[in-house]
């Protein structure tokens, strides 16, 4: 006989409670270790209660459970949900997870009608289904946090219509911009990236409970109710894949890796417009940190961390790949794996959002900076070509060579385009007249770039009003 505490008399582990009709001894300590995941899942506590109270719920009304006994369970629940969330949960490794933990406090409150909420389940659709509310939770979090980074993006643009700086291609300058204009660019990334999790979140809102073990039950239960109550859209239409079935989870990473990399590259762009080179912007006390040996120093510190902790966020997602890639239907142990690197990628993206809402509402561009960037690398070069094409009627590859001779030429006089003497541009094309100086500044170039989605100032106010309207 056991003990209640799962322990032989002698001390020594008993039968675990899920399978002690099959085992007569307890798992050896390696066995436990490599076994138990209730120091991390027990993060699914919410989502675990929510499922059972469902499943709980429906069990009565399909005359499977009696309602004395499911009024016990659900009191039962309420009980080890208060206390999970007070701290006083008796978190017990020797029950492996968070499920077995439930029900073995349940157990411990109600005594032996808590054996009756496993009924017509299995933990591998219970496991499932705790998992995917816990993403479609993390995904509407995310949400949020992308909205408010967007509008964080969107008030600067405002700002900024009309501050120029150097439009950079292989990072070197080339046609002017406006801030407003390159800002917006990240908006309309953010709007994709919410696209994405959006769409992720249709697909994966199906609910797998009832599908039991791999093979279905054959209760007479209602799994459109426990769908319903849990606010999924459907059941899952087959029990095999819907125990088996990860790629809800991949497909949340791989969409949260692609938020990953947007944001890295923002944060590379703030890292560089914080340099002594650039001097675009300067963050304040609150986003920066100094030197431990160099009293001078402001070191863009939350910015570098956001590009550091993209590679987390794709090491998930290739960790859950790799998991899945070789598994046979229906549920594995493996599966497991699914957990952490969830977890733990969906934290790091929710402080990476923080962190960049933060940097782009703190940020102070220098606008004088930014013009002043403006003067070097023949930005308005572009302008020229289309003028030739636009007045003297030159096909545009013959602009180009006739532009970058001009080009030429001024490098080797050390002058900018708009004080290029005019005879010297004549030199090279005769027909050249005194009215090309009316493109070739660098505030004429960027009003001239009217086209949609263009970075000319009426246009940017434009766009950012059609963000705020599509996205906040």
């Amino acid at each position: 006989m056991t003990t209640p505490d799962n322990k032989d008399p002698g001390g020594n582990p008993g039968p675990n409670l899920m399978w002690g009709g099959r085992f007569a001894q307890g798992p050896a300590e390696a066995m436990r270790r490599i076994n138990a995941s209730i120091d991390f899942d027990r993060r699914l506590h919410a989502q675990d209660i929510a499922a059972s109270r469902a499943h709980c719920k429906m069990l009565v009304a399909r005359g499977i459970v009696a309602a004395h006994d499911g009024a016990a369970i659900l009191d039962g629940l309420d009980t080890i949900a208060g206390e999970i969330e007070a701290g006083e949960f008796p978190f017990r490794v020797e029950y492996e997870d968070i499920h077995m933990n439930v029900e073995a406090r349940l157990r411990e409150l109600i005594g032996e009608a808590a054996g009756r909420l496993h009924t017509a389940r299995s933990r591998n659709d219970q496991v499932v289904t705790d998992v995917r509310l816990w993403v479609r939770d993390a995904m509407d979090g995310l949400d949020g946090q992308l909205r408010d980074l967007q509008s964080a993006l969107i008030e600067q643009a405002e700002a900024h219509a009309e501050t120029v700086m150097p439009g950079f291609t292989h990072l070197q300058a080339a046609q002017p911009v406006t801030l407003g204009h390159h800002l917006l660019a990240y908006v309309e990334m953010l709007g994709r990236d919410r696209g994405r999790l959006a769409d992720a979140r249709a697909r994966l809102n199906e609910c797998p409970l009832g599908s039991a073990a791999l093979a279905g039950t054959s209760f007479p239960i209602d799994r459109a109710a426990t769908a319903k109550a849990l606010g999924f859209d459907r059941p899952s239409a087959n029990s095999m894949d819907s125990v088996s079935d990860r790629d809800f989870a991949m497909e949340f990473l791989s969409a949260g890796s692609i938020v990953a990399i947007h944001l890295s590259r923002l944060a590379e762009e703030l890292v560089l417009w914080c340099a002594a080179g650039f001097g675009y912007v300067r963050l304040s006390d609150a986003f920066s940190t100094g030197s431990s040996i160099m009293p001078q120093k402001r070191n863009p510190d939350a910015a570098e961390l956001v590009r550091g902790k993209a590679g987390r966020v794709i090491g998930a997602l290739n960790t859950m790949l790799v998991m899945m890639k070789g598994l046979p239907m229906a549920f594995c142990k493996d599966m497991q794996e699914d957990k952490e690197p969830l977890f733990d990628a969906a934290e790091t993206l929710s402080i990476c959002l923080g962190a960049s809402t933060g940097m782009i509402r703190d940020m102070t561009p220098d606008a004088e900076a930014m013009r002043a960037a403006t003067a070097a690398g023949y930005l308005t070069a572009t302008d020229l070509a289309d003028w030739l094409v636009r007045v003297l009627g030159l096909a545009f590859r013959d602009a180009h060579h006739i532009t970058g001779a001009i080009v030429r030429r001024a490098e080797a006089l050390g002058r900018d385009l708009a004080e290029l003497p005019l005879a010297e541009m004549q030199a090279i094309e005769a027909r050249i007249t005194q009215d090309v100086f009316e493109v070739l500044s660098v505030d004429a170039s960027v009003r001239s770039r009217t086209s949609l989605g263009g970075t000319a100032p009426a246009r940017v106010r434009e766009a950012a009003a059609a963000a705020r309207e599509r996205f906040l």
